[in-house]
């Protein structure tokens, strides 16, 4: 049976990470971490659109949770499916943003973050995702009792590090900046969040 819940979470989720990622991080060269990171360096380096990277990276651990939770998978493909769409969506106007709306690059780069972070939160509290990195480490906590937002945090850190080589200095503290944001974000909107599928 659908979910009510879980659609609100997902289109809600979706629209916060596809404005986070087009208003905030994309105009100033700044990277998150896991799937949506890797699709970010692709962008950046290649011009090919974020969404479709994202799918494209999801796939082996989509894969993973075929084996393990079906539910999780059916509602984090949708997850995957509508948050890549609103993504390509938004992309033709995030440069009117940057424009219109002054705000500093440390500014941006939290504020980001955050919003990116929420909407990930939201749809993890629902088991939810948009697959990539984000379910793999709703099933690590299955295994380790850690809090899925800090799991999500290690994961990031390790993908900025390797695009560090293609960011400069200080857009490489702005990714940082985003990451933690993003993290902090997850962690608040997860916590005492109910059980999940077994």
């Amino acid at each position: 049976m659908v979910s009510l819940n879980k659609i609100i979470a997902i289109l809600i989720g979706s629209v916060l990470i596809a404005i986070g990622i087009n208003f905030f991080l994309v105009p100033l060269g700044i990277l998150d971490g896991g799937v949506i990171g890797i699709a970010l360096i692709i962008n950046y380096l290649f011009d090919i659109r974020i969404g479709l990277v994202m799918i494209l990276c999801s796939i082996p651990i989509f894969i993973l949770a075929w084996f393990y939770s079906r539910d999780l998978l059916y509602y984090s493909i949708s997850g995957l499916l509508f948050s890549s769409y609103m993504i390509d969506l938004l992309e033709p106007y995030q440069y009117y943003f940057i424009y219109y709306v002054e705000w500093t690059a440390f500014t941006r780069s939290i504020i980001g973050g955050f919003i990116i972070g929420t909407g990930m939160g939201i749809m993890l509290r629902f088991e939810s995702s948009t697959g990539g990195t984000d379910l793999l480490a709703h099933f690590v906590t299955r295994l380790i009792p850690l809090n899925v937002g800090f799991i999500i945090l290690m994961i990031d850190l390790l993908i900025i590090s390797i695009g560090e080589i293609l960011l400069p200095d200080d857009t490489l503290f702005l990714s940082f900046m985003t990451i933690t944001a993003g993290g902090l974000a997850t962690s608040i909107c997860t916590m005492n969040r109910p059980k999940m599928i077994q």
